[in-house]
């Protein structure tokens, strides 16, 4: 209707379809924030469904409006026109922050108020609205504060009208037509909606216009102010009117919009169901507004308070809160309450801000705050600050955000065990998630335990937890009697949760009387590589009758010497959890060029033998002159949804780089870097580091492959085959979900000759562009909705960007009917987007 003279009065949702839908709208509030909490509203409003005026008529003379039974409800004055285009009320971060409070978590796989955008267009200005420049991907905070500003009416009213109409405030599951139908504007009971205002941006600045049209009075004056009218209690005329005297132009426009009020039964409801002759519309409206935004009848935007929330950051154990908020009725500090989660507390903004006081020089500067909140608990946390009103007005929402809680259980390890005669050691870490200090842990060698503090330097703790610092290791030797004991640790819990346990081990003690059962060291000679002027050698080894390191003697031919194989070695932990991980060996032995024999014996710590635990060859180069060969390991190959993945490592011993390897599958190969971080490889030729391994995903047909993996020489010497394994690459799943496409109509305009139709359209069963086909009038074409359109790939990022159509069509001058229909990649069916009416000059 923008830009014409004004249509007939259109009724939004059908009764029948509304009629028992029940929409929570209960708000949780505590003592904190004193503000009521609607019930469950009984349904919506009903509406006329023709611009024929109602059969009441109007008399000059003011007669008195009957009892009513809700609280402050007046029928002839619902909301004053001071407050109905009181268009400050609240800005788009507050309509945001408000929306996010009303539905904290939406149900998946649908698109809540709180999160839903939609790109505008253009609307020209005229006497009623300042127009509107449109723009891509709008939330729906935006599109309803811009179309309160443009026509000059209260965006409370906006939201109040979504929750009583579609209940889209508070809806966790809502369907597309409720978008496109958010206000009911042009959409008849008996008839489709006018496709000039199918859609949600069309709804909000269509209605807020159209609010401004009734309150002039220029085309309606069937409830014109200051007269007294006959008003139905509902559709069916058999339940009869009453007179009402309209005391302002909001009232006015409220009843065009409605035209019914509510009987007796539907006061004495509440939100309840009244009886079949109660209308429930402009009682909803007046009871969400009250409850949510205060009294109809004064200029509540202008005596709230303001501020903002500048900060909302989450801290081991707390959320940090910071801002400022000042009531324009008083230059005193005002309370802020905050909530995490549903535990308020109280705090003053008296904290000096000077920009503040520049911005509001006659509220002065002492409205700052800066408040640390215990955190209630691990997880997404809803934080809300409210500003509390004094003197007229009411309290505000300044904002809420959803902050993940440094907060729970303690974590750690129990992750070094060892015994030595006599004795155990015992260390790890751990730190609770709601503190950065020290925590204390509990070590128990079978019933008996010992406490400890975890306040000594540990620099492996995992990066996650970077913000807590290092200190928090923990060690502790213990006398312990010969035999087997179990070893457990507990993180105790410093906030909230509970305590933790770290790990058990289980581990032998030998006694100095004891003796020893005799057993031969086990281990692994892993790996030996010649380097220039050197030799790499690796492995690990222990003696199974005690957990302490063991001696290893590594020969050069003939020549030998001792080393300790004490490196920690997580992997053999993991494979002897009894045995600790402090047994690996890994060690560069000088050697002159050519080559040698190399041999690794694992030597007992008592009784038994040792044992040889290999003997390799290997070629050392000159010093300046490399030519090693790489080595490596094909560790694993496997087969996923159009892909191989092929995992391994690789080392040139002639350079501590990374260097290439080529991976064939089938006859088809390609060149990736081996540059991967491996701590067990690092581990196990520490000379090299641990910046070898490759992980890589190949794309490949369904059925059998061969995979081959060469390591490519850095310089001198050759390459090196890694191995060859076969693989089965699974084929894809044939059966379509059958889910229909959805998208968006976004605009049909004219131009010379021709109309130009753009949107965009995604079927979730593809990522792939489909159709869309165009129908003008009773002719149609396919086309594909295949253009860029970024804002639609990050609303979808599973989906794309390239789901956009634009199409430019041959029209004939005159009036035009466009439609559009969403085509189905597969199994499901097409989808109509809207229609919209053109004239082609």
């Amino acid at each position: 209707m923008t830009g014409h003279a004004p249509g007939p009065v259109r009724s939004r949702t059908s009764r029948r379809w509304m009629i028992g839908m029940l929409v929570v709208a209960a708000v949780f509030l505590t003592a904190l924030v004193p503000l009521a909490a609607p019930t469950t509203p009984a349904a919506a409003s009903q509406h006329s469904t023709s611009a024929a005026a109602p059969g009441s008529s109007a008399s000059s003379a003011a007669t008195s409006v009957r009892p009513m039974t809700l609280d402050g409800w007046n029928a002839g004055n619902i909301i004053s026109d001071a407050v109905f285009t009181n268009s400050a009320t609240m800005n788009e971060s507050q309509i945001q922050a408000f929306l996010n409070a009303k539905v904290p978590v939406c149900q998946a796989g649908y698109t809540c108020l709180k999160d839903f955008r939609q790109s505008t267009v253009d609307r020209p200005a005229d006497r009623y609205c300042n127009g509107y420049v449109g723009a891509a991907s709008e939330p729906a905070s935006r599109i309803i504060a811009r179309a309160a500003q443009s026509c000059g009416i209260n965006p409370q009213v906006l939201v109040v009208m979504l929750q009583k109409e579609q209940g889209l405030v508070t809806h966790t599951w809502p369907s597309n037509w409720r978008y496109d139908a958010a206000l009911g504007q042009g959409c008849p009971d008996d008839a489709p909606c006018n496709p000039d205002y199918v859609g949600f941006f069309f709804q909000i600045y269509g209605a807020a216009r159209q609010m401004k049209i009734y309150m002039e009075g220029r085309y309606f004056t069937w409830y014109a102010p200051g007269n007294t009218w006959n008003i139905l209690y509902n559709p069916n005329q058999n339940c009869g009117s009453a007179p009402v005297y309209i005391a302002n132009a909001a009232t006015a426009a409220l009843y065009y919009y409605t035209p019914y009020q509510p009987n007796a039964a539907a006061l004495r409801a509440g939100y309840g169901e009244g009886d079949a002759c109660s209308a429930y519309g402009n009682r909803n409206f007046y009871n969400y507004f009250t409850d949510w935004f205060g009294s109809t009848q004064s200029n509540a935007g202008a005596d709230n308070p303001i501020g903002n929330v500048e900060l909302v950051q989450a801290t081991p154990g707390n959320f940090s809160v910071a801002g400022w908020a000042l009531d324009p009725n008083t230059s005193a500090s005002l309370a802020v309450h905050v909530y995490v989660g549903s535990v308020g507390k109280a705090i003053t903004a008296d904290l000096d801000r000077p920009d503040v006081a520049a911005a509001y020089p006659s509220a002065g500067s002492k409205h700052g705050f800066a408040a640390t909140i215990p955190a209630t608990g691990p997880g997404d946390t809803n934080v809300c600050v409210y500003a509390i009103n004094q003197g007229p007005g009411a309290n505000v929402l300044l904002g809420c955000k959803s902050v993940t809680a440094l907060s729970g259980d303690p974590v750690g390890k129990l992750d070094a065990v060892s015994s030595a005669k006599g004795t155990l050691q015992i260390g790890g870490w751990a730190l609770d998630p709601d503190t950065t200090g020290a925590i204390a842990v509990h070590v128990y060698v079978d019933s008996t335990g010992k406490p400890l503090v975890a306040d000594q330097a540990r620099t492996d703790i995992p990066a996650t937890y970077r913000d807590y610092g290092t200190k928090h290791g923990f060690t502790t030797t213990v006398t312990a009697a010969a035999g087997t004991h179990n070893v457990c640790a507990y993180g105790i819990n410093s906030g909230p949760g509970g305590n933790v346990l770290l790990g058990c081990v289980s581990v032998t003690v030998t006694g100095t009387g004891t003796v020893d059962p005799g057993r031969v060291p086990v281990g692994n000679f892993e790996g030996v590589s010649g380097v220039a002027g050197a030799i790499n050698v690796g492995g690990w080894a222990f003696d199974p009758d005690t957990t302490a390191p063991i001696s290893v003697h590594i020969y050069v031919d003939s020549a030998s010497a001792a080393y300790r194989a004490d490196k920690s070695r997580p992997d053999v932990a993991a494979a002897y959890p009894a045995m600790g991980a402090n047994h690996g060996f890994a060690e560069k032995i000088t050697a002159t060029a050519g080559n040698h024999n190399v041999c690794v014996y694992a030597i007992n710590d008592g009784a038994g033998g040792n044992v040889l635990l290999g003997c390799r060859t290997v070629v050392v180069t000159p010093v300046g002159d490399p030519g090693s060969v790489p080595f490596g390991n094909f560790e694993s190959v496997s087969g996923t949804q159009g892909a191989v993945r092929v995992d391994g490592w690789a080392i040139d011993p002639d350079t501590a780089d990374p260097i290439s390897i080529h991976i064939y599958v089938d006859s088809a190969s390609a060149a990736y870097t081996a540059d991967k971080s491996r701590p067990d490889v690092g581990a196990a030729f520490p000379a090299s580091g641990p910046n070898h391994g490759f992980s890589q995903t190949i794309p490949a047909s369904p059925g059998s492959h061969t995979v081959c993996v060469y390591a490519i020489n850095n310089g001198m010497g050759g390459n090196a085959a890694l191995g060859c394994k076969s693989v089965t690459v699974p084929a894809p799943p044939t059966a379509d979900p059958g889910r229909v496409p959805f998208g968006n109509f976004e605009s049909a305009t004219a131009a010379a000759g021709a109309i130009d139709v753009s949107g965009w359209v995604i079927d979730p069963d593809t990522a792939d562009p489909i159709s869309v086909h165009i129908y003008v009038d009773s002719a149609s074409a396919a086309y594909s909705a295949g253009k860029t359109r970024t804002d639609v790939g990050a609303a979808y990022p599973a989906s794309g960007p390239n789901h956009g159509f634009a199409e430019r069509i041959a029209a004939a001058s005159g009036t035009h009917n466009v439609c559009v229909y969403a085509i189905n990649n597969g199994a499901g069916g097409n989808v109509m987007l809207g229609c919209r009416s053109v004239v082609v000059p």
